[in-house]
C-alpha cells in the first residue's frame, strides 16, 4: 500500500491486487460485498491518517478508481463540517472502474519491442508520455473486447510494469510523445 498527501485535507492510497489478496479480497468482491469493502476503507483510512498524522473525526468522501492493469486508486477527502461536535467518522464511497490500461517503461526502446506484438493484436490506439524519466502508454483502443484484456496486460507485462501514475497525472506533468495511435505511429517510423 502506497499513501501520499495531496493537501492538509486530501489524501491518497493506491493499492496493487497483491495488496487486495493478502487482504482477503477479490476485484469482485469490492462491487458485491458491501459490509467487508467498508471494513476495508475504514482500516486503510485508519492506516493512512496514523502515517500522515491525520486526524479522524467528521465526514470523509472516499472515491476509489479500480484500474485494469494496476490495482486500485483511493482518493480520501475530508468535509470541514461545522455542525459536528461528536469525535466519529462518517464515509461515503464511490466505487468507479478505469477502461485504461497504463504501464511504465525504463526506455523507449522497450515500447518498440513491445509494439509488433500490440500491432499484431490490432490494438493501434495508444497515448505514450513521458515524465520523471520514465515513459508511460496509456492503451485507449476502443476495439479492446473484454477476454483480450488480460492478454493485452500479460503482453505489456513482459516489457513495462503496471503503473500506479494516473492518466490523470500523466495528462497534467507528463510530457506527451503521442497524443494518440502511438503503436501504429512507432510501428510505422520504427518497424516497417
Amino acid at each position: 500500500m502506497r499513501i501520499e498527501r495531496v493537501s492538509q485535507s486530501e489524501f491518497t492510497i493506491f493499492l496493487t491486487f497483491e495488496d487486495l489478496v493478502e487482504r482477503g479480497f477479490t476485484k469482485d468482491d469490492l462491487w458485491h460485498d458491501a459490509s467487508n469493502v467498508r471494513t476495508l476503507f475504514s482500516d486503510m483510512v485508519h492506516e493512512a491518517s496514523t502515517e500522515l498524522g491525520i486526524e479522524l473525526e467528521g465526514f470523509f468522501l472516499v472515491q476509489v478508481y479500480l484500474l485494469q492493469a494496476q490495482g486500485m486508486h483511493v482518493v480520501v477527502t475530508k468535509k470541514i463540517e461545522n455542525t459536528w461536535n461528536e469525535d466519529f467518522i462518517e464515509m461515503k464511497v464511490t466505487l468507479d472502474e478505469s477502461r485504461e490500461i497504463i504501464f511504465s517503461f525504463d526506455e523507449f526502446e522497450h515500447l518498440i519491442q513491445l509494439t509488433p506484438y500490440l500491432y499484431e493484436k490490432s490494438i493501434y490506439d495508444a497515448k505514450v508520455y513521458f515524465m520523471d524519466g520514465r515513459y508511460y502508454m496509456i492503451v485507449t483502443d476502443p476495439m479492446i473486447v473484454a477476454d483480450q484484456t488480460e492478454d493485452i496486460i500479460a503482453i505489456m507485462s513482459e516489457y513495462a510494469s503496471p503503473s500506479i501514475v494516473t492518466s490523470h497525472r500523466l495528462h497534467a506533468y507528463g510530457k506527451v510523445i503521442y497524443e494518440n495511435n502511438a503503436v501504429k505511429q512507432i510501428h510505422d517510423v520504427f518497424l516497417k
